[in-house]
């Protein structure tokens, strides 16, 4: 693999912890590993990777923008990524804030709730 590659999983491994990538691994076939190889040096080793700007506002902003577009099927992995790059529950209702106003309450209202859900789950596996 390449070093790109490389980095990407490793920067993967440190936002979305070990078991979420060593389950998505397992998963891995023929067919889709392509596509896993684009995400993992594209996503992960180029966007991810950069220094530009923070982890957390990386993260702040992956979540605004999932909401934005709808893609909803990836907040709760990213809500859960947010608190290992730091971003808050407040930075993250922040993000949302932003997207009710500059994409619709609607979508906000969905990624608020799949938030939520989220943070329960994880208070309720503490106790």
């Amino acid at each position: 693999m390449s070093e790109r590659y490389d980095r990407g999983m490793q920067v993967r491994r440190e936002v979305l912890g070990n078991q979420h990538v060593d389950r998505a691994e397992k998963l891995k076939t023929a067919e889709d590993q392509p596509f896993q190889d684009l995400i993992t040096e594209g996503a992960w080793g180029t966007v991810w990777a950069s220094d530009a700007i923070t982890r957390r506002e990386r993260s702040m902003l992956t979540l605004a923008l999932l909401a934005a577009t709808g893609n909803f099927e990836e907040i709760e992995m990213h809500v859960r990524a947010a608190q290992r790059t730091g971003a808050s529950k407040r930075d993250i209702m922040e993000a949302f804030q932003h997207v009710a106003i500059y994409a619709g309450v609607p979508k906000a209202n969905h990624a608020i709730k799949i938030a939520k859900r989220v943070w329960e789950a994880q208070e309720t596996s503490d106790r």
